[in-house]
């Protein structure tokens, strides 16, 4: 009678924590929006101009190098999608320019691929 009972709480509970593991988006150390990008966090910071630039850490918010990186940026700005490539410019930055200028906060999604070929999609 109580292996009925703890066996539905044992699989019920690891449903429970899978929420936790996730980090919900927040303000990154450049200013930008922070949010998770498969094993990554992606910080995407854009300012008003057509330069956008995306930062790369790991979960422990540690910068990953950006080298071997690729990004297309596909954004929404006064209702139209903006899309256009990031590429690495050093340390854990990867920038590029859109066709016209993003607002702080722009809703939108970045496609990130590593080197490894493996695929991420950060969400904003």
């Amino acid at each position: 009678m109580i292996f009925r009972r703890l066996v539905p709480a044992v699989l019920v509970l690891p449903l429970l924590a899978t929420p936790l593991l996730a980090h919900e988006p927040g303000t990154g150390a450049n200013g930008g929006v922070r949010v998770d990008a498969g094993h990554y966090h992606a910080e995407l910071v854009a300012d008003g101009t057509p330069a956008v630039a995306l930062y790369l850490s790991d979960g422990s918010d540690k910068p990953v190098p950006a080298e071997g990186f690729k990004a297309n940026a596909i954004l929404v700005v006064d209702g139209k999608a903006q899309r256009f490539p990031l590429a690495p410019t050093g340390g854990n930055r990867l920038a590029g320019t859109a066709p016209v200028a993003v607002p702080k906060g722009v809703k939108g999604a970045v496609q990130l691929t590593a080197p490894d070929g493996s695929t991420a999609q950060a969400k904003y």
